[in-house]
């Protein structure tokens, strides 16, 4: 990672490594969707899917030819966090340093605003 910007989405190497083979993987979509919803024991949970049409709404992030697309509302709840991909043994995804959150809960899924 270059640069790390408070008002913006910040991707590590490895996060955009990953990215782009699921899509290798998968075999079509324009890119990557990040968002949030209101679920989990505290409150918000992380979402991922794949973009295989673009909506208006959507902030998108071009990364080493990488594009990440966040919806407006998500936006506002995940500026200035870091999206990385960590790989430990069997513990491997995706970890969001999310600035915006008051609190994560024990088991990482989810957290408070």
């Amino acid at each position: 990672m270059e640069t790390f910007n408070s008002s913006d989405l910040n991707f590590s190497n490895s996060a955009i490594s990953h990215f782009k083979n699921v899509l290798k993987q998968r075999g079509k979509g324009k890119g990557i969707k990040l968002g949030i919803k209101e679920a989990g024991c505290s409150g918000y949970e992380y979402t991922f899917d794949f973009v295989d049409e673009v909506i208006d709404d959507y902030k998108i992030f071009e990364v080493s030819g990488c594009k990440v697309f966040v919806d407006s509302n998500s936006f506002s709840f995940l500026k200035g966090s870091l999206i990385d991909y960590t790989d430990d043994g069997l513990n491997k995804g995706i970890k969001f340093v999310n600035p915006n959150a008051k609190a994560v809960c024990g088991c990482g899924e989810s957290f408070t605003l």
